[in-house]
């Protein structure tokens, strides 16, 4: 029987990815259990949020493995912002079109637009060990949306690697660039 893994997030996009990298686990997100806790992120890293979220997530799973994340968008032209706050970046309970909106008015005719999705993920072990692992997937904001796939940031995202928006991929290819997948991949390799 597989390890349960309790992947400590309300977001079915992140969960799905989750669920289709980490086979050798029983994943459940806190959707799947019925659990509405938001950690408030009050963390001035990616390390920090995720910590906290793995942390909270434990208390109330402290038999199983417990995975939280924290990710987000830096670009290079706004200082690494959005950074830990991607997620609200045009305020609490913003959607992503607003969020995409905020950005793309703050990079109006800029010229840099080079910018990388950053994943911190933090594993916490029923016996307390933790493995913490960070992934990015490098590449720029385009000027306007393209496709229809992903969420978040993906419809203005151009991937270096892919050479095509996070967007107008398919989730196979996406994985196996994005920041959540190269992060997952080090975590796998940390765990065999």
């Amino acid at each position: 029987m597989a390890k349960r893994l309790i992947v400590a997030t309300l977001n079915a996009g992140k969960a799905r990815e989750f669920k289709a990298m980490l086979p050798m686990f029983e994943v459940r997100c806190f959707k799947d259990l019925g659990v509405d806790c938001d950690v408030e992120e009050t963390g001035k890293t990616f390390y920090e949020n995720a910590l906290l979220k793995a942390r909270a997530a434990a208390k109330l799973f402290f038999n199983d493995y417990v995975l939280a994340d924290d990710s987000g968008l830096e670009v290079d032209a706004l200082g690494g912002a959005p950074g830990v706050y991607t997620a609200r970046y045009a305020g609490e309970g913003a959607s992503d079109g607003e969020n995409i909106a905020k950005l793309l008015s703050a990079l109006n005719g800029c010229a840099d637009r080079t910018a990388r999705f950053v994943c911190q993920l933090v594993l916490l072990a029923p016996d307390g060990e933790i493995i913490a692992v960070r992934g990015e997937s490098e590449g720029e904001i385009l000027r306007e949306i393209r496709g229809a796939g992903g969420f978040g940031y993906d419809p203005v995202f151009f991937s270096r690697d892919l050479q095509k928006g996070f967007g107008e991929c398919t989730d196979e290819e996406k994985n196996s660039v994005s920041h959540r997948g190269r992060a997952l991949k080090k975590l796998l390799d940390k765990l065999q």
